[in-house]
C-alpha cells in the first residue's frame, strides 16, 4: 500500500480547498489536494447567483459599507452567527473580490467598467457581484488555473476513507484510489477538510451527488466536534421535478412568485422585502402556500420572469433560461417556471475557530464543510462563495504557519491502512445483504419528511427510530461487483456509512432545539427563544453515540433584535 508525505494535505478540490492550497503553496509549503472528482467537477461549479462584497458599485448601493454587510449577515442568521467571524468575512470581502478579478475572473460589468452588483435576499444594498448566472463556474476555473500554474499536486479520484491520529493529533489520512482500488496513506503536518456540505442526506436537494458529508463524517469519527448540524437551508426556488437550482439572481433581477390563484403571495409573509426576503422565509412561504392548497398539483408555485424581457434574461440569466428549457420545457422569456423548495446548504459542519482549526489538533476545515459560524441559523445568498475564498485563504495561511514537515515512518497511519484495507475487503467480499440504493433512498426520504422545512417532536422521534435502523443496516450492505477498479458501488457504500453517521447529529440537534430560529422551524415551538437557545449546538461522538452540548454565540457590535423584513 503506497505511502506519501506532504506538509499539507487538503481533502476537497472546490473553491475553499483550491484557495487554501494557493495560500499554502505561496507560503512555501509542499501541498497536495485529494479529490474524489476532478476539481472542476466540485460542487462549487454549480453556484449561480454571485458573491457578496460592499463595493458600492450598483445604483442605490453607493453608501454600502462592510459594516452594513455584516449587520445584514447577522440579522439574516437570526442572530446565531458569531459576529467576530462575520466581521472578518465582510471586512475582507472587497479585497477578496478584487483579488479574484485580478486572478482572471470575468465578472459582469457596468457600462463604466466596474464590477456589476445585483440585489439579493436579506441585503440592505445591491452588493452581490456576479458573472451572469454562472459565478461559481467562473471562480472555480479561475482558481484551478492558478493552481495549475503553481504545479500543486492533485490526486484526482481519491476518496478519503479515514483520518489517522497520533497522541491526540491528526497526522494523516487513508484514501481509496478509485481508478485502481488501491489504498494509499498520506502523512501530513496538517490536514484540511474542504469537502462541501451534506445535502444528499435529503430527498429533494440542489446538491451534486458527491455532497454526502464526507468531511463531517471523517472529523466526527476522529473525535472532532460538529456544530449546529440541525441548521439546514432549503432554497425556495428549485426546479419542480428535478430540484435543479433556480438562482436567487432570478428574483434579484425582478422575478416574482405567484400561487395557483395568480396571487403574488410574498406580500403576506414579508410585505417590505417580498421575494427578496431571506431564503428561510421565502421557502416557508412557498411551502405554506402549497400545504394550504394554493399551489399547483404536484406541489409547486410559479416564478415569473416574463416581464423582464428577452434582453435582460439572455444577458443576466442565460443559464437559468437554458435549465428551464432543457429540464422543464419552459422558456422563461415566454412562460413561468415551476419551482418548489429543496435542500440547498448546510449551515452546520465541523466546528472551527476563525483560522479553520478544529478541536482536533492538526485538523482544519473550511468552506461549507466547516462551521466557523458566519451563517448561524440561515445563510444569505452570495455569502457562501465569499466564505470559501476568505476562510480558504485564512486557513491555508494558518496551516502554513503551524504545520510541521511530515516524514515517514508514521505508525498510526500504517495501522489505519491495515484497518481500512480490512474494512474495504469485507465490503467487497459481501455479495449478499442489503443494497446501498434502497437504504440511501429511505434515508433521504426520512430526512426530508421528518427533519425538513417544518419540524415537530413526534415526527422527529419517529424519524430517529428510522435513522437508527438504517445506520445498523448500512453496516452490512453487500455489493454487486467485487471488481476493485472503478467500483463506484464500493464508493457509494462508504458514502452511505458516512451519511448515516452524520444524520444522527442533524436529527438530535433538531429535536433538542425547542424553538424556531432561521431555517429551523418547529411547529410545536414557533417562537425564537433567546434565553435557552441563543447558543450553538455542539455534537461529539462518544462510544459510537452522539452527545450534545452548547456553546455561547459571540456577540460584538450587533445586539440581538427581532428579525423582521
Amino acid at each position: 500500500m503506497p505511502l506519501h508525505a506532504h506538509d499539507i494535505v487538503i481533502i476537497g478540490g472546490g473553491l475553499a480547498g483550491l484557495r487554501a492550497a494557493i495560500a499554502a503553496h505561496d507560503a512555501g509549503r509542499d501541498v497536495a489536494i485529494l479529490s474524489k472528482v476532478h476539481p472542476l467537477r466540485s460542487h462549487s461549479v454549480a453556484a449561480q447567483g454571485g458573491i457578496n462584497a460592499a463595493l458600492g458599485n450598483a445604483p442605490g448601493g453607493e453608501h454600502d459599507r462592510w459594516q452594513d454587510h455584516a449587520f445584514d449577515t447577522v440579522k439574516g442568521s437570526d442572530y446565531l452567527a458569531d459576529q467576530d467571524a462575520v466581521e472578518i468575512l465582510c471586512s475582507e470581502a472587497p479585497a477578496a473580490v478584487f483579488e479574484l478579478e485580478h486572478m482572471g475572473t470575468v465578472f459582469s460589468r457596468l457600462e463604466d467598467g466596474r464590477i456589476a452588483q445585483r440585489p439579493f435576499g436579506g441585503a440592505g444594498f445591491p452588493r452581490t457581484c456576479y458573472a451572469a448566472d454562472r459565478t461559481g463556474h467562473n471562480l472555480l476555473h479561475t482558481l484551478y488555473q492558478q493552481l495549475a500554474a503553481r504545479g500543486v499536486r492533485v490526486y484526482e479520484e481519491f476518496f478519503v476513507t479515514s483520518l489517522a491520529t497520533d497522541d491526540g493529533r491528526c497526522t494523516g489520512c487513508v484514501a481509496l484510489d478509485i481508478a485502481t482500488g488501491e489504498l494509499h496513506g498520506f502523512a501530513a503536518g496538517a490536514i484540511l477538510l474542504a469537502t462541501g456540505g451534506y445535502g444528499r442526506l435529503y430527498a429533494r436537494s440542489t446538491n451534486a451527488v458527491i455532497n454526502t458529508g464526507d468531511g463531517a463524517a471523517l472529523a466526527y469519527g476522529a473525535g472532532a466536534l460538529l456544530e449546529d448540524m440541525e441548521f439546514v437551508q432549503f432554497h425556495p426556488t428549485t426546479l419542480y421535478g428535478t430540484n435543479i437550482l433556480i438562482s436567487e439572481g432570478a428574483r434579484g433581477e425582478g422575478g416574482i412568485l405567484v400561487n395557483s390563484r395568480g396571487e403574488r403571495f410574498m406580500r403576506d409573509y414579508a410585505a417590505k422585502a417580498m421575494e427578496l426576503a431571506p431564503r428561510d422565509i421565502v421557502a416557508r412561504a412557498i411551502q405554506t402556500e402549497i400545504d394550504a392548497g394554493r399551489g399547483f398539483d404536484g406541489g409547486y408555485v410559479l416564478l415569473d420572469l416574463t416581464h423582464l424581457g428577452s434582453d435582460k434574461i439572455n444577458e443576466r440569466l442565460p443559464g437559468i433560461r437554458q435549465i428551464a428549457m432543457d429540464f422543464a420545457g419552459v422558456d422563461p422569456i415566454e412562460k413561468t417556471i415551476p419551482v418548489q423548495p429543496g435542500q440547498h446548504y448546510s449551515m452546520g459542519g465541523v466546528a472551527t475557530d476563525n483560522d479553520g482549526r478544529t478541536s482536533l489538533p492538526g485538523l482544519y476545515a473550511a468552506g461549507e464543510c466547516a462551521c466557523v459560524s458566519v451563517h448561524g441559523a440561515n445563510r444569505l445568498g452570495g455569502n457562501s462563495l465569499l466564505e470559501t475564498v476568505v476562510f480558504g485563504r485564512r486557513t491555508g495561511e494558518a496551516m502554513s504557519r503551524s504545520a510541521s514537515v511530515r516524514v515517514h515512518p508514521c505508525p498510526s497511519l500504517d495501522a489505519q491502512l491495515v484497518t481500512e484495507r480490512a474494512r474495504v475487503d469485507r465490503l467487497l467480499a459481501r455479495t449478499g445483504g442489503s443494497r446501498v440504493a434502497p437504504i440511501r433512498q429511505e434515508l433521504q426520504a426520512a430526512m426530508f419528511r421528518d427533519f425538513g422545512i417544518f419540524r415537530e417532536e413526534r415526527q422527529m422521534r419517529r424519524g430517529l427510530d428510522t435513522l437508527a435502523g438504517l445506520r445498523e443496516e448500512s453496516r452490512s450492505v453487500g455489493l454487486s461487483s467485487r471488481e476493485t477498479r472503478y467500483n463506484f458501488g464500493l464508493v457509494a457504500a462508504l458514502e452511505l456509512q458516512a451519511m448515516t453517521m452524520i444524520a444522527e447529529p442533524v436529527a438530535l440537534g433538531a429535536l433538542a432545539r425547542e424553538e424556531s430560529r432561521g431555517s429551523h422551524s418547529r411547529t410545536d415551538f414557533p417562537a425564537r427563544d433567546d434565553v435557552r437557545f441563543l447558543r450553538h449546538t455542539m455534537a461529539r461522538l462518544v462510544n459510537n453515540k452522539t452527545m450534545l452540548d452548547q456553546k455561547p454565540v459571540t456577540i460584538t457590535h450587533y445586539p440581538v433584535k427581532e428579525r423582521t423584513y
